[in-house]
C-alpha cells in the first residue's frame, strides 16, 4: 500500500505532510503552491495525493501519483 501525501492548511498557508508525519515535508502561502510541490514529490515517492480544503474537508480527485519515469 502506498504512503498517502496530504495537502493541508495550517496557519497562514498549506503544508505537505504524510499522513503518519509528525512535521511538515514543505510549507507555502497558497494552496495552489502546495499541490505543485506535492505531486513533484509524490511522484517522486510514489504517494498517494490527497488534498483538503481550509475546513478539513477532502478534495475530490484524489490521485495516485505516477512515477516521473512515466512522463
Amino acid at each position: 500500500m502506498s504512503a498517502e501525501l496530504q495537502v493541508v492548511p495550517y496557519r497562514d498557508g498549506w503544508d505537505v505532510i504524510y499522513e503518519s508525519g509528525r512535521n511538515a515535508e514543505s510549507h507555502h502561502p497558497t494552496r495552489e503552491a502546495a499541490v505543485v510541490a506535492a505531486i513533484v514529490q509524490a511522484r517522486r515517492d510514489g504517494a498517494i495525493l490527497v488534498t483538503f480544503d481550509r475546513d478539513g474537508n477532502e478534495i475530490l480527485g484524489t490521485t495516485t501519483a505516477p512515477s516521473l519515469r512515466d512522463g
